[in-house]
């Protein structure tokens, strides 16, 4: 009885090693699954409307494929805010060519410029200006020039809209409105509120 008991013990003795691994392994196991992660999971950074950078006294040039200078903006400080990509400027003044190299001018106070300066928001004294264009006998373009307090500038389609009162100039015509949307491309002129318009004759 005592060969049976010694033998039996003389075994368990072989596997207590393989065993305290597997109890070792199952309580490490244990231990790391319990464990709560530390910070858990990253959250998606929300991006702040504060600027990323500043320029002052600055010129900004935008080029088109055949490196023509398609528009430049100059400032005498600038903001850049990374969530909207947007620059906002003091002292706004922008120069702004078509592809028929159509010169068009914009100025205020402050100002709002997207990446490429095709759309422009200009507030405080603003102007937008276009000299005349004769470059086509017979077909001549008249100055035009807009004024207020507020103005939308889309440089590329030649769109000028405003939703506070403004004042139009074409030529020798004058106009003024509570609000104003001129589509130039189309020559689609809408006035609205308080409309007011003195038309000079042609001369003969």
């Amino acid at each position: 009885m005592m060969s049976i008991l010694r033998d039996a013990w003389d075994r368990s003795l072989l596997y207590f090693p393989l065993i305290s691994m597997g109890l070792l392994a199952l309580g490490t196991y244990w231990l790391v699954r319990s464990t709560p992660q530390v910070g858990g999971p990253t959250a998606q950074r929300v991006a702040q409307h504060e600027p990323d950078y500043f320029m002052e006294n600055f010129s900004v040039r935008t080029f088109d494929a055949t490196g023509r200078v398609r528009t430049e903006v100059q400032g005498a400080k600038a903001r850049h805010y990374p969530d909207t990509q947007w620059l906002e400027i003091d002292n706004i003044r922008v120069r702004s060519f078509d592809e028929q190299g159509r010169l068009t001018t914009a100025t205020a106070q402050h100002g709002l410029t997207n990446e490429d300066s095709s759309e422009v928001q200009l507030a405080g004294h603003a102007v937008v200006l276009r000299e005349a264009d004769t470059s086509k006998p017979g077909n001549t373009t008249p100055r035009m020039e807009y004024r207020g307090e507020f103005l939308h500038a889309f440089m590329n389609t030649e769109r000028v809209r405003s939703h506070k009162p403004v004042e139009f100039l074409r030529g020798q015509d004058r106009f003024s409105a509570d609000s104003l949307d001129f589509d130039n491309v189309e020559q689609i002129l809408q006035l609205n509120g308080r409309v007011r318009a003195t038309l000079t004759p042609a001369p003969n």
